[in-house]
C-alpha cells in the first residue's frame, strides 16, 4: 500500500504568534492558501483520509476532503510531539524556550517526559509505530492521505530510514539548533509498504 504524509499549512504558531492551547492553533491565510494548493494537485482518489486531531491538520485536509467527498475520513492520535510541558511554556515564544529546548535535545534521553502533557521521544516513536502498523493493514494496493505534524512526520521517516538506530540514536539525529524544519508546511512525503517493509521517498506519488 501507499501513503503520502502532509504536514499541516502555515499556522499562526509557525508564523510566530504565542500559543495557548496546541490543539487548537488554527492556519494563516497562507496555510488555508497551501491547503488548497494540496488539495488540487491530487492526481489519484485515495481509500482513506486520516487526521491529526489538531485544528490546523483538520483545516489543512478539509479542501481534499470537500475534493473527495466519497472518501472515508478518520482521525488518529497522530498529533505533534509535544516535548516540554504545555502548563509551564504555553503562550511563550521560541526565543524564551531556546535554552530548554538545547538541554531537552543535548541530554538526548528518549524515555524523559517532562511533565503532565508532554511524551517522551520514545512515545512518539511507539505512537508512529503504532500508526505505521494500522497503514500496513490496508489492502494492498490501498492509497491513503495522512494530515500531520513536523515533528511526527520526521519520526515516521526516522523509524523506516534509520531503523537500524536505537531510540537513543534516532533522538541525537532528530533536532539540530538554527536548522530549518526538516519538513516544511504542506510538505509531502511518500510511504510505500511491500514485502512486509516501508520504504519512504520524496515523491508525492510514494
Amino acid at each position: 500500500m501507499r501513503v503520502i504524509f502532509i504536514r499541516h499549512g502555515e499556522s499562526t504558531g509557525n508564523a510566530g504568534v504565542p500559543c495557548h492551547d496546541l490543539a487548537t492553533i488554527e492556519l494563516t491565510e497562507r496555510g488555508h492558501e497551501q491547503a488548497r494548493a494540496v488539495a488540487a494537485s491530487w492526481t489519484q482518489a485515495p481509500a482513506l483520509i486520516v487526521t491529526s486531531p489538531y485544528t490546523r491538520t483538520q483545516q489543512t485536509a478539509a479542501p481534499t476532503i470537500a475534493r473527495f467527498p466519497g472518501v472515508p475520513v478518520e482521525v488518529w492520535p497522530i498529533e505533534e510531539f509535544t516535548y516540554l510541558q504545555p502548563a509551564r511554556w504555553n503562550g511563550t515564544r521560541s526565543a524564551e524556550r531556546m535554552p530548554h529546548l538545547e538541554r531537552y535535545w543535548q541530554d538526548a534521553d528518549p524515555d524523559y517526559c517532562d511533565g503532565e502533557g508532554a511524551e517522551s521521544f520514545a512515545t512518539l516513536l511507539r505512537r508512529c509505530e503504532t500508526a505505521l502498523d494500522r497503514l500496513a493493514a490496508m489492502p494492498t494496493d490501498s492509497l491513503a492521505y495522512v494530515f500531520g505534524h513536523g515533528q511526527f512526520i520526521q519520526a515516521a521517516r526516522a523509524i523506516v530510514a534509520d531503523a537500524h538506530m536505537d531510540d537513543r540514536a534516532k533522538m541525537r539525529a532528530f533536532w539540530r539548533k538554527g536548522e530549518p524544519p526538516a519538513i516544511g508546511n504542506a510538505e509531502r512525503i511518500g510511504f510505500r509498504w511491500t514485502e512486509d517493509r516501508w520504504e519512504c521517498s520524496l515523491a508525492l506519488d510514494a
